[in-house]
């Protein structure tokens, strides 16, 4: 077994797992090193067993690169295909052609773009849009207008080697204080795929945030409303309340200009609650069950938010990664 693709693989499996993000990393780091060698060097450490000698590489990833430089699949790797649970969402998990909300290692995703995209491939999906973070949300290393347009290039040259599957473009834009979105116009028309998102001042006092949120998918460019409350349940960044705004307002917006109100299936978000989950379905909005991934494995929680989609009655029709992507382009662009 090639010792990349299992180190790989390994995490994966500890990424959807919900394992510690920073000792995921040193699997991910260690494929990035072997990866890196020529054949000689391989050979030679395949030779002596040394794999602890590189840098980078510790006892447990040297077991795992040793174990499947000897024609073997890793005890670990073992472990953790075996462990691995079902994450539910039933048929509608399997309706979902794609994910709309995904974020690599060009803002604060752990993965590069190409592995990124090659899991979703992987996994199934048609399409897959990355949604890296606009340039205000500096904390996330937030894209620059240039960064963007270099991203774009990257995805273009990239296009070919993932077909069928399809890559697209996008962003997650920050909703700035006022309602408008933290990117270049021009550049936002040029993308498949745009997630507003408010990501500062969530205690926002109710009628601001409300009128902030609706001029937001009101403006023609916004594809989905992100993780609508902002809210955190568990995790390690620990919790944090709703925000506060008024959500017949703000679904009724959605509803009348196209924009659909994401399920976002990060398991610390479960966002939007299940009271305005109903809300936005009884307003007869549209949905996108996404992950927000911004890890490999982490590509996989869309079980989490179709499962929560299936036990609020919403129908696939009703989410927009069910169609195929010429629809969902058509009504994009809509």
């Amino acid at each position: 077994m090639d010792p990349v693709v299992a180190l790989r693989m390994i995490a994966f499996f500890k990424d959807r797992a919900r394992e510690d993000s920073r000792r995921v990393m040193a699997y991910r780091n260690a494929a990035d090193i072997v990866e890196a060698l020529d054949d000689e060097q391989r050979e030679r450490l395949g030779r002596t067993g040394d794999w602890q000698s590189l840098a980078g590489v510790g006892p447990k990833t040297a077991a795992v690169i040793a174990q499947a430089w000897a024609g073997r699949e890793p005890d670990t790797l073992v472990q953790l295909r075996t462990a691995a649970k079902d994450l539910g969402g039933g048929e509608l998990r399997a309706a979902l052609k794609g994910d709309l909300h995904v974020h690599s290692n060009w803002s604060d995703g752990s993965a590069s773009i190409v592995e990124m995209m090659a899991t979703a491939q992987a996994l199934g999906h048609e399409y897959c849009a990355l949604t890296d973070h606009s340039p205000r949300l500096t904390v996330a290393n937030g894209l620059s207008p240039d960064r963007l347009r270099q991203q774009l290039d990257i995805i273009d040259e990239l296009r070919e080697r993932f077909s069928p599957m399809v890559i697209l473009t996008g962003i997650e834009v920050d909703i700035l204080d006022d309602g408008s979105l933290d990117q270049e116009p021009e550049l936002l028309d040029r993308l498949d795929i745009v997630v507003a998102s408010v990501h500062s001042k969530l205690k926002m006092d109710a009628a601001a945030m409300t009128r902030r949120m609706v001029r937001a998918v009101s403006g023609g460019r916004a594809t989905v409303l992100g993780h609508c409350t902002g809210r955190l349940v568990e995790g390690v960044r620990g919790t944090r309340p709703e925000s506060s705004f008024d959500a017949a307002q703000v679904f009724s917006a959605c509803r009348d200009h196209g924009v659909a109100v994401e399920i976002n299936s990060r398991p610390e978000r479960r966002d939007p609650p299940t009271r305005l989950l109903r809300q936005a379905l009884d307003l007869g909005c549209h949905f996108s069950i996404d992950t927000d991934a911004h890890a490999p494995g982490q590509l996989d929680f869309l079980g989490y938010g179709a499962q929560r989609a299936l036990d609020n009655g919403v129908p696939a029709d009703r989410v927009i990664n069910t169609w195929p992507v010429d629809k969902l382009l058509a009504w994009a662009a809509a």
